[in-house]
């Protein structure tokens, strides 16, 4: 996390208890409008990636940093700092990453979600909520 900060990648922060439980019950909302059978795969696709990085975000600012988005890459950031704020696997921090590069690819191209994309990244966003409020919250 030193180097992402000296990198300028991430920035010091002093997140509130009151931030916590907005970003976790913001990634509760958009999960549950993933699971909105009636509108597109694609806005599906996007609550739930959303409810990916509110959790990612929230991680982070329990650590004490936030993402530096005057430049891009803040997602990429967001996901690879996942094992050091919430303790996520290898495994589910590439899967992760291929969700975000799908994400870019759907947004600037305009093609349609595929179906497994969309389960996948529903998937990880209940895995990572869950993960995040175990975490996160006091008991």
């Amino acid at each position: 996390m030193d180097n992402l900060t000296r990198i300028g990648r991430l920035k010091a922060h002093v997140a509130a208890r009151e931030e916590i439980e907005r970003l976790l019950a913001a990634a509760s909302r958009n999960l549950r409008d993933a699971h909105v059978p009636g509108i597109s795969d694609e806005t599906r696709f996007d609550a739930a990636y959303k409810s990916v990085m509110q959790c990612a975000l929230a991680g982070l600012a329990v650590a004490g940093y936030r993402p530096a988005t005057d430049q891009p890459g803040h997602h990429q950031t967001m996901i690879q700092s996942l094992p050091l704020t919430l303790g996520v696997n290898r495994e589910a921090v590439l899967v992760l990453d291929a969700l975000r590069k799908k994400r870019n690819i759907n947004d600037y191209s305009g093609d349609l979600m595929d179906p497994e994309s969309l389960r996948q990244c529903i998937l990880e966003a209940e895995s990572l909520l869950k993960l995040a409020r175990a975490r996160l919250t006091p008991a």
